[in-house]
């Protein structure tokens, strides 16, 4: 009794379309030449779209096929023809930011394949023999780690930036206090000027 919805495979190619890394979790591709073939006819039929900003979706002979297009990575999940086109799409979107994550946002083949141990973990942390395990990307990342991940690098630029502007602006309303103290305070700087200044 097969349990769904089930990944059939997750390949990630080349420009070329040669395996970087890829799962197989269905018996319809047994040998290692007929996997090699599949990727092969994926890439051929999909290598000329633009699937860089969106994820795409075809049919493959009796295949529903996921993929979009990063750097120099083609990253495909594929699924029966019964399986849920969208649901296949959140997984091929967890991986993708697992790997992004892992990677230190540097997605590209030769990061994939220096760090290929975290990217094919992203892979089993995401899929477990075909069943969906887990689609939350920083879940993903952070078992495929081992360690708990820091806040996401946009927060952290935009809590930094807020707090180096507030101790600028302290810092400036200090000094223009100081030049009040000693009688200076026609050099130019006001409350005004300091206010028009950084806002």
């Amino acid at each position: 009794m097969e349990f769904g919805p089930f990944v059939k495979s997750i390949l990630i190619l080349d420009l070329e379309g040669k395996r970087v890394a890829s799962k197989f979790y269905s018996d319809d591709w047994p040998t290692n030449e007929e996997r090699r073939t599949f990727e092969k006819n994926v890439f051929s039929m999909t290598h000329m779209k633009n699937a860089r900003t969106e994820a795409e979706v075809t049919i493959f002979k009796d295949e529903i096929v996921v993929y979009k297009f990063i750097e120099d990575l083609h990253f495909y999940v594929t699924g029966g023809e019964e399986e849920n086109e969208v649901l296949l799409a959140t997984v091929l979107e967890a991986v993708l930011g697992a790997i992004f994550i892992v990677l230190k946002k540097k997605v590209n083949k030769m990061e994939a394949l220096t760090h290929l141990d975290l990217v094919l973990l992203c892979l089993d942390e995401t899929i477990d023999g075909g069943i969906i395990v887990d689609t939350d990307a920083k879940s993903i990342a952070r078992k495929a780690t081992g360690v708990s991940l820091d806040p996401g690098a946009e927060e952290l630029t935009i809590g930094e930036a807020l707090k180096s502007a507030r101790g600028q602006v302290m810092k400036a309303l200090s000094v223009e206090n100081m030049a009040m103290e000693v009688g200076t305070h026609d050099s130019g700087f006001s409350s005004n000027s300091l206010a028009d200044w950084w806002f």
